[in-house]
């Protein structure tokens, strides 16, 4: 048993709904590995990462506990289709809206995310009338996986980088029909948004980021504010203590991958870790985020055995996060702990169009699962008035 889940190829341009119904031999070999797990022994200082306990008892929810065809089913009640683009099989949410001119909504995920990071946002971004919204607030939303996540296929050489993703979510737009849409992402997704808005199709419209790359000016610093002070000291101790495992994915994705694939406690524990340092939680993701909610994304790692192909996103792309300048539409949304946080006036140097900018009083790296409310409040906010 590889414990890796595989689907079929469509042809052409097709598009193909997608029924997921997961061998129940796979999820026999998950509590089995689970249930084998060889741990280390206890951190000897709480910065050495997820602490045993924690692993521990995160885990044996997994096994005994945790219902995947709960998933399962929530997934394929929303509408999963899979369609070739550029040879690659891609897998996405469609999810129309019952307001007919609803405006196209392009929802681009990052890692260690999937489609499940926007799960809670679907019902009120589609259908706002029956969430204390109005109907003319509506989006269709299409939310991709991106290439080597979830059920989108592993790509089997190199090149697939953000602007390839970027064309390749263009001619999905296009495939489905729509002749004008927004996009918007966080994370990786942030990186494939900006690069569909600097490739600028006609049917683009704005884009919205709620993780901001910009950089300071050598002028800014002579005047420099107490909140762009913080905002580069969190980089700093970013760059200084937080990213080694970027390092790890964008220089050896293979040797990681060799671990990950196999340990579903390692794989588990190299994402919960990140949802305790970049959700603003207090430590515990579990303040705002469930068990289940957590171990639904990390299914979509390990189901399909994709820990290397979803690092090697890094290898393609790290430095691919570059401050150019955009010259669509843009609408900025910081969420306090975010681990990147930009200033108004660096992200107006780079996004002359500035249509929205919100500074938020709680929410982290995982803005739409963390803060669903706020998040479709945001994108309400920023895309209004370009229905």
């Amino acid at each position: 048993m590889t414990g890796v889940y595989q689907l079929p190829l469509p042809q052409g341009d097709e598009i193909l709904p997608l029924h997921l119904d997961v061998p129940a031999a796979l999820l026999d070999d998950l509590r089995e590995r689970l249930a084998r797990t060889r741990w280390p022994e206890r951190e000897t200082d709480a910065s050495q990462g997820v602490s045993l306990a924690v692993a521990r008892e995160v885990c044996a929810y997994w096994a005994h506990q945790y219902d995947w065809r709960r998933c399962e089913a929530m997934l394929n009640g929303l509408g999963q289709y899979r369609t070739t683009i550029d040879g690659l099989g891609i897998h996405f949410l469609h999810i129309r809206s019952p307001v007919p001119d609803a405006l196209p909504l392009l929802l681009t995920h990052g890692w260690p995310g999937s489609v499940i990071e926007f799960h809670k946002v679907f019902a009120p971004l589609t259908d706002p009338a029956w969430h204390g919204g109005r109907a003319a607030d509506a989006f269709h939303v299409i939310t991709p996986s991106l290439p080597g996540f979830g059920f989108s296929d592993r790509p089997a050489g190199p090149g697939w980088g953000l602007e390839r993703i970027a064309r390749a979510w263009i001619v999905l737009m296009r495939r489905l029909g729509y002749e004008k849409f927004v996009a918007q992402g966080g994370d990786w997704g942030a990186g494939v948004t900006t690069e569909i808005a600097m490739l600028a199709p006609p049917e683009l419209r704005a884009i919205h980021l709620n993780q901001v790359l910009t950089s300071p000016a050598p002028e800014d610093m002579a005047d420099i504010t107490p909140a762009e002070q913080a905002a580069l000291a969190t980089e700093k101790r970013y760059r200084k203590e937080g990213n080694a495992y970027a390092r790890q994915q964008m220089t050896r994705p293979q040797t990681l991958g060799y671990g990950l694939t196999d340990s579903p406690a390692g794989q588990a524990m190299w994402i919960y870790e990140k949802f305790a340092e970049w959700a603003d939680c207090d430590g515990d993701p579990r303040n705002v985020l469930s068990l289940d909610e957590m171990l639904d994304n990390i299914m979509l790692y390990w189901l399909p055995g994709n820990a290397a192909a979803s690092a090697r996103l890094y290898w393609e792309s790290l430095w691919s996060f570059t401050a150019r300048r955009v010259d669509v539409p843009v609408g900025c949304s910081i969420f306090p702990r975010e681990i990147f946080r930009s200033s108004r006036r660096w992200a107006a140097r780079r996004f002359p169009q500035l249509i929205h900018w919100r500074e938020l009083d709680k929410g982290g790296h995982f803005a739409a699962f963390e803060q669903p409310a706020m998040f479709v409040d945001e994108l309400r906010d920023a895309f209004r008035t370009l229905r």
